[in-house]
C-alpha cells in the first residue's frame, strides 16, 4: 500500500493491529461459553429493538480495552442499550465475563474492526452516541495514517448518529487531541460542546481508568472532545 502523508485520508488503511496476548482461563471460559449470548455477527446489519427486546438509546464504544468501564457505565445506565467493539480477545472475553457475573444485559459485542461493523451492521442515524476512549493515538509521524480520526471517518459517524446524537473521544495525546480537533471542527454536521470550542471537562458518564488514574498522578494531561451532530 502506497505511504500517505499526515492530512491525506485512506479509510482501508487500518488502525489496529489485532492482537491476541495472554488469556486466562476465565476469558477464555467467557468466550467459549457466553459468545453466542452476547457476541453480534459483523456480516448482519442490526436491529436494535430486535437485539435488546426494546427501544432504547444506543450507544456505541470503539475500543473498550478490558471491558470494566463498559460494564459499569452500562450498569449505571439500564436505560440505555450499549454496543461494544473490541479486536483484542483477552478483553472481550473479560468483558463477557463481567456481563454475565453482574447480570448485566444491556451490553452486546462485536469483536472485528470497527469501521466495517459500521459500514455494514449499524443503520444510519440510529446511534444515540459514539464513544471513542483512548485509541491508539500511532504517535510517529509515518503511522499518523492509522489514526481511526480522519475525514472518512467523521463522515461515516455523521451517518450513523441521531440527529442531536453526539461524538466523545478522548486522549492522553495531545497531538492526537490536536489533529481530532482540527479535523472535527471543520465538519460541517458537527458543533463543539466546548464554551471555549477547544477542549471539554471530562463529564460523570466516562469512569477514570486505572490507567488514566496513574497518569494523572503522574501528571500526564487527558483531553476530551465532544461533539454533537446537527
Amino acid at each position: 500500500m502506497a505511504s500517505l502523508t499526515e492530512g491525506q485520508d485512506s479509510p482501508r488503511i487500518k488502525s489496529f493491529i489485532r492482537r491476541i496476548g495472554r488469556m486466562t482461563t476465565a476469558q477464555r471460559l467467557a468466550l467459549d461459553t457466553l459468545w453466542d449470548k452476547y457476541c453480534l455477527d459483523h456480516e448482519k446489519s442490526c436491529d436494535f429493538a430486535e437485539v435488546f427486546g426494546r427501544r432504547a438509546p444506543v450507544i456505541l464504544e470503539i475500543g473498550f480495552g478490558n471491558g470494566e468501564s463498559l460494564a459499569k457505565t452500562a450498569e449505571q445506565n439500564p436505560d440505555k442499550d450499549y454496543i461494544g467493539i473490541e479486536v483484542h480477545k483477552p478483553g472481550v472475553g473479560n468483558l463477557l465475563a463481567q456481563l454475565e457475573r453482574k447480570e448485566i444485559t444491556n451490553v452486546r459485542v462485536f469483536y472485528h474492526d470497527a469501521i466495517e461493523v459500521l459500514e455494514k451492521c449499524i443503520p444510519e442515524h440510529s446511534l444515540s452516541a459514539l464513544h471513542l476512549f483512548f485509541p491508539d493515538p500511532w504517535h510517529k509521524r509515518k503511522h499518523h495514517k492509522r489514526r481511526i480520526v480522519r475525514p472518512s471517518f467523521v463522515k461515516l459517524i455523521a451517518a450513523k448518529l441521531a440527529s442531536g446524537g453526539y461524538f466523545h473521544a478522548a486522549t492522553d495525546w495531545q497531538h492526537y487531541a490536536q489533529h481530532m480537533l482540527k479535523i472535527l471542527a471543520v465538519a460541517e454536521p458537527f458543533y463543539n460542546q466546548s464554551l471555549d470550542k477547544n477542549y471539554c471537562p471530562r463529564p460523570d458518564y466516562r469512569p477514570l481508568t486505572k490507567f488514566e488514574q496513574r497518569g494523572l498522578r503522574l501528571g500526564h494531561g487527558v483531553w476530551d472532545l465532544i461533539f454533537k451532530r446537527h
